[in-house]
């Protein structure tokens, strides 16, 4: 992915500047917001942050079952087309993403700025029930497929259904919505103080999240002025995790569609580990593969780490899933 220019000066933090901020309608979106621009705003006092709700095929599309075909019906991804579509217009000026909803490859003319930190919990969270509280054949709610996977490869007797909308309708779908639990990201449900008291925050180590979990992604235009203003506020450390997740990501050709899940973090040793999964979607086969380096090469330990996993047969997973 691109990376941002140097910083160019307080000369773009005159009075009367006016910096126009992309991002979804919901109250998690507007959270996230709020949490990017509280260390930002006050670094910055001459410049003027608006925020500009920008509708998204996911958020249009609530019939469809699944993100995929929301995705291909929106000609990209089904929460980003639009707010980038938004950013190279000019009609915003930077756009706050979820970093796990973001494709590997943004549209050109835009970057990614360095992830701002420190990131949230990567972890996923079972939802109105333990995992050994499950009875046997119980339903479980999650629209991920990389999530239908890893609990079949745990529990292959749980009835796992499609289920999407915004975390709060997810949510009560426990309590009145007929399943018995939901997976939902603990990013989410911390940001929005929703998480609930019967729940099992699920180990990263057996179920590694999507790539990008609990990270911001902040895009702006190539060049801009945005860019220039917000080039060094975010934190290399969690940029260096998130860079490896998606540089593996990326490698395997994968997207919201694909089961695969990547966890990078910076060990005691002061190096990136990266562990990561493939999965089948029955959960009956599952490739684990892991790597370090140092932080300053994470895109080189994503595609190595990638590598193996090819080598050890997910390719036959992921072939099979892109030609069903």
């Amino acid at each position: 992915m691109g990376r941002q220019p140097a910083f160019q000066g307080e000369e773009l933090t005159r009075m009367g500047d006016v910096v126009r901020i992309g991002s979804r309608a919901s109250r998690l979106a507007r959270t996230q917001v709020a949490e990017w621009l509280a260390p930002i705003a006050g670094r910055f006092p001459g410049v003027t942050f608006k925020r500009e709700v920008i509708l998204e095929g996911g958020d249009q599309d609530r019939v469809t079952p699944t993100l995929a075909e929301v995705a291909r019906t929106a000609g990209g991804s089904a929460f980003s087309t639009n707010q980038e579509a938004a950013l190279v217009t000019g009609r915003v000026d930077v756009v706050v993403h979820s970093l796990k909803d973001l494709p590997t490859s943004v549209h050109e003319g835009t970057l990614l700025l360095t992830t701002p930190g420190p990131r949230e919990d990567v972890r996923d969270v079972l939802c109105g029930s333990t995992l050994a509280g499950l009875r046997k054949g119980a339903t479980v709610g999650t629209g991920a497929p990389r999530r239908v996977a890893q609990l079949l490869a745990l529990r292959p007797d749980l009835d796992v259904v499609p289920i999407r909308g915004n975390v709060p309708g997810r949510l009560a779908r426990t309590t009145r919505g007929g399943l018995d639990a939901v997976v939902l990201a603990a990013a989410g449900l911390n940001r929005l103080g929703l998480l609930p008291e019967v729940h099992e925050v699920l180990d990263p180590a057996v179920f590694p999240p999507s790539p990008g979990q609990g990270a911001l992604g902040i895009q702006v235009r190539t060049g801009s002025p945005a860019a220039a203003l917000l080039a060094p506020t975010g934190d290399p450390e969690t940029d260096a995790c998130v860079r490896a997740e998606r540089a593996l990501l990326a490698e395997l050709h994968g997207g919201c569609s694909v089961p695969v899940g990547a966890w990078g973090r910076i060990g005691p040793d002061g190096l990136l580990h990266l562990s990561a999964t493939v999965t089948s979607l029955n959960g009956t086969h599952q490739f684990t593969a892991t790597g370090q380096a140092p932080p300053d090469s994470p895109e080189k330990l994503g595609t190595y780490v990638a590598a193996d996993l090819l080598a050890q047969g997910a390719s036959d997973i992921l072939t099979t899933i892109r030609n069903p």
